[in-house]
């Protein structure tokens, strides 16, 4: 299989790294986006001023708002954010030729459903070959050409080298895996331990504090993973805690800074009102709640982070009640 022309379904800061990414690699790339204005912004000025403003595009990158334009793509991207991903996968399937992989590139837990990514797609776009790609890269890096290192997962091992072919870079560099519920679970976690992190943070509990909480997170993704079949090679992999480390020491992470403002004493509705992107782990920490008391899988960190969010309990007495949890063997 040669891939030489790539699609890319979403029009987001993240989409539009992986659209510069395929184009730097010289593959032929056309990016869909929601909104016009993205649209018209990349082609017109070689720049998504909307998302990921400031960083140029290569003039070959292309934008569309058709989903038919994708009709030609020798595989597609999955950018979209994860709660998107049924109903923008359901318009696609009618326009790509059979055979045609599909790569999520989104984090996060159906929320109306409880399932990962790939059984969605199992469903929207049934028989297609599917691969989940998902690591600690941040957009702006990745967009200017910084050196990324990702988990490529999938159970065809044919699309996979197609795909590291196509793609790899120096700059950009895939491992492969066949772990393709792991690298989901990692992606779909480590956004609701960054919020935790993030409380800890606004809260100024100190670095011993985030560092310990970083870690028992990472047992959180560990148990959560090993329940659904994930490999122990995948959680403390790239997906795994390599994204949970990226995204939990900086505030320029989405779900990071939110929790920060969250532990300054700021509430969801009014920091929410001023963002325009997704902090997907707001979403993911409801179903993976869930999940977990469903499955007896023990969570605590998920559990003080859905009684802050969605509960509306007071951070203070979420806190303290976390830290007042029985000593036990780690």
């Amino acid at each position: 299989m040669t891939i030489r022309k790539m699609g890319v379904l979403g029009g987001g800061a993240w989409g539009t790294a992986l659209a510069a990414t395929s184009a730097r690699a010289g593959l032929d790339t056309l990016i869909w986006a929601f909104e016009p204005e993205v649209v018209d912004a990349i082609n017109n000025t070689h720049e998504n001023k909307m998302f990921l403003s400031g960083v140029p595009l290569d003039p070959a990158l292309k934008a569309t708002g058709d989903f038919a334009a994708l009709a030609d793509r020798d595989a597609v991207l999955m950018v979209c954010p994860a709660q998107h991903l049924r109903p923008l996968s359901e318009k696609l399937q009618p326009h790509l030729r059979p055979g045609v992989p599909v790569i999520i590139c989104a984090k996060g837990i159906e929320v109306k459903t409880g399932m990962f990514l790939s059984d969605v797609l199992a469903e929207t776009m049934p028989g297609r070959p599917v691969a989940v790609l998902s690591g600690p890269t941040f957009a702006a890096e990745l967009a200017r050409g910084l050196p990324s290192a990702l988990t490529l997962a999938t159970k065809d091992e044919a699309i996979g080298k197609a795909l590291v072919a196509a793609m790899g870079l120096p700059i950009f560099r895939p491992y492969l895996s066949d772990d393709v519920i792991g690298a989901q679970i990692g992606g779909a976690v480590k956004n609701v331990m960054a919020i935790a992190t993030g409380i800890v943070a606004g809260l100024k509990m100190g670095e011993n504090a985030r560092a310990a909480l970083l870690t028992r997170g990472l047992a959180e993704m560990a148990r959560f993973g090993t329940h659904f079949g994930a490999e122990t090679e995948t959680l403390m992999g790239l997906s795994g805690l390599g994204d949970l480390v990226l995204t939990c020491v900086s505030q320029s992470s989405r779900n990071m800074s939110l929790g920060y403002e969250i532990g300054e004493g700021r509430t969801m509705a009014d920091i929410m009102a001023e963002r325009r992107t997704v902090a997907e782990g707001a979403h993911t920490v409801e179903i993976l709640h869930v999940i977990a008391k469903r499955e007896g899988i023990d969570m605590p960190i998920t559990e003080a982070v859905y009684k802050i969010l969605k509960e509306g309990a007071p951070v203070a007495e979420v806190t303290k009640a976390l830290l007042a949890r029985p000593f036990t063997r780690e």
